[in-house]
């Protein structure tokens, strides 16, 4: 038997919809509004979690007074002509309405205007919808796990002079979640970077720092070319972890959002074994391409000036609960759960499946890089 749910009323969805723009999640906005959670959740579903516009009467067409005059109207034997002239409307007007809804005998104003409501539900079929072969690109872009963003920016270039083959990248997040578009099947979500099949609002996230390390160089003490990003050779790093607390090092350079991933013996993120593995990663950089290394205030980075004295990189560290100032590594770190979920445990993977996930993420085109890939702009840096 299939589960009922209870129909959310029009002030329920005002004020649900408030707590959700303000930042609230579903389940606390629906407790607060003593709101059944399932009830909610299922109203998201079914529209995407993306509110749907509001229905307006057309200027032209009949309102439930003017109906109420022409049932009033019919029912003292008034004609076509007086009704309508009484209205200020045509007496076409008239006569298809009454004629459309049961004649003079059966017409009643009330069922006349929901069924012109129910009638006027002819939503305007979306582009990629009308565009089949537009929407097959898309689809194959999704699942090579290209960014809804990323497949509107690569469209515009490949297709710059056909407005028909472009389509922006909020179309085709409102065609997957709301699946009455009927353009793109809701199981493509799953390629998606976070694989949500709703969209939901923007929170403010806090900061997650840890403390200070003696003996360390201060971002600001970071040379101001590293900050523009006009010169490579300037990178940012973090650790990202699994399952079982399975970790793995990830290196960003910050002028081309090259990728590096370092794998970590048997797991152990202990700050000497850090220091060894990346330092054996970036000594295989040309000089020119390894000038710097930012990290955030982690245990892992205690042993920072071995990691110096075997490549001659300085480290700078960002400010405490600032994770901010490595913005294209923790932007990165996103993008890798698509290929590294939190669920797998890391210690499986050898160097070489992190090099080929390394490949993939670097063969991804960019927005910050005019949606060149990180490989063609390093390209561009070595040549």
């Amino acid at each position: 038997m299939a589960r009922r749910y209870e129909r959310l009323s029009p002030e329920a969805i005002d004020q649900l919809w408030v707590r959700l723009r303000a930042g609230h999640a579903a389940k606390p906005a629906s407790r607060a509004l003593g709101l059944p959670t399932s009830t909610v959740r299922a109203y998201l579903i079914r529209c995407g979690g993306i509110r749907p516009d509001p229905r307006r009467r057309a200027a032209g067409r009949l309102s439930l007074a003017e109906r109420e005059e022409i049932s009033r109207g019919l029912a003292a034997g008034l004609s076509v002509r007086s009704i309508a002239g009484g209205l200020g409307r045509s007496p076409s007007t008239i006569s298809r309405e009454f004629t459309a809804n049961g004649g003079r005998a059966r017409y009643r104003a009330l069922v006349a205007d929901r069924q012109a409501w129910s009638r006027a539900t002819r939503p305007k079929p979306c582009k990629l919808a009308r565009h089949p072969v537009l929407a097959g690109i898309v689809a194959e872009k999704l699942q090579q796990r290209r960014s809804p963003e990323q497949i509107a920016g690569w469209l515009k270039l490949t297709y710059p002079d056909d407005p028909e083959m472009q389509v922006s990248h909020e179309s085709i997040y409102r065609t997957l979640f709301v699946q009455s578009r009927g353009a793109l099947r809701k199981e493509l979500t799953a390629y998606l970077r976070t694989g949500r099949v709703i969209r939901r609002a923007r929170g403010t996230r806090l900061p997650d720092g840890r403390g200070g390390r003696p003996g360390i160089l201060h971002i600001s003490e970071r040379p101001a070319e590293a900050e523009d990003r006009a010169v490579p050779g300037h990178w940012e790093g973090d650790l990202v972890f699994g399952k079982h607390m399975s970790p793995i090092a990830t290196l960003v350079e910050r002028s081309t959002r090259y990728v590096m991933l370092v794998a970590l013996p048997t797991g152990n993120h202990k700050a000497d074994v850090v220091a060894d593995a990346l330092a054996a990663a970036v000594t295989t950089l040309p000089t020119h391409l390894a000038k710097s290394l930012t990290w955030d205030q982690g245990h892992e980075m205690a042993e920072h000036r071995r990691f110096t004295a075997a490549t001659g990189i300085q480290v700078y560290f960002c400010d405490p609960k600032s994770p901010w100032q490595r913005g294209s590594n923790e932007n990165t770190n996103g993008l890798l759960r698509q290929y590294l979920p939190r669920r797998l445990d890391f210690r499986t993977l050898t160097q070489t499946d992190l090099d080929s996930i390394a490949q993939q993420l670097n063969e991804r085109p960019r927005q910050t890089l005019g949606f060149k890939t990180p490989s063609q702009a390093l390209a561009e840096v070595l040549r």
